[in-house]
């Protein structure tokens, strides 16, 4: 199925999130489309995509997105079921990057070193988008901003937002570095639901 979509960056966001996970694991991006379905009908409709897109600070052509989301949607059904998402995904890693999965589990087999230096770059990926100011560090306000833009209740008091901060910083400076950070998410468990 061919897909064409231009996604680019909104100019007044100062993430650095991208569309470059090719290693995501089917429990996180099972995770993905649970937080991009606002309503949990189990049902990503073109609405909830566009504004999942537009809150990590990526703009799509709204013609363009309906026209490739609506080309996964099975008859019958008002938005992608979790596997439609899935072969959505998997079809964007091939027309963005060059990316299939067979293509991909052959060079992990064979290139653990590879494996790790995409890990170590989705890692730095994600880091962009909570360090909004790029000063190498989360503080507290920057996580609270992205938890509230993703519509986590854990946003919303600054305290709440504090104790997780200190929970992964090992200096104790009030902050998260890289290194803390790239900790935090190799110890992350997702459990299925």
């Amino acid at each position: 199925m061919a897909t064409n979509i231009t996604i680019t960056k909104k100019p007044s966001s100062n993430s650095s999130f991208s569309l470059r996970c090719p290693s995501l694991n089917a429990l996180r991006l099972r995770r993905i489309f649970d937080v991009f379905d606002k309503n949990a009908d189990g049902l990503l409709t073109v609405d909830e995509f566009s504004q999942a897109l537009s809150l990590l600070g990526l703009d799509a052509d709204r013609s363009e997105l309906e026209t490739m989301v609506e080309s996964y949607i099975q008859p019958g059904n008002a938005g992608l079921r979790f596997e439609d998402f899935e072969a959505l995904h998997r079809s964007l890693n091939d027309v963005f990057f060059g990316i299939d999965d067979n293509n991909l589990e052959a060079a992990e087999q064979d290139n653990e070193q590879a494996r790790a230096s995409q890990e170590e770059s989705d890692l730095k990926e994600a880091f962009k988008v909570f360090d909004e100011d790029g000063d190498g560090y989360i503080s507290a306000r920057e996580l609270q901003t992205v938890l509230r833009k993703l519509g986590f209740p854990e946003g919303i008091e600054l305290e709440r937002v504090e104790k997780m901060i200190s929970s992964v910083d090992r200096n104790s400076d009030g902050r998260v570095d890289f290194l803390e950070f790239k900790d935090m998410m190799r110890s992350v468990v997702v459990l299925p639901y």
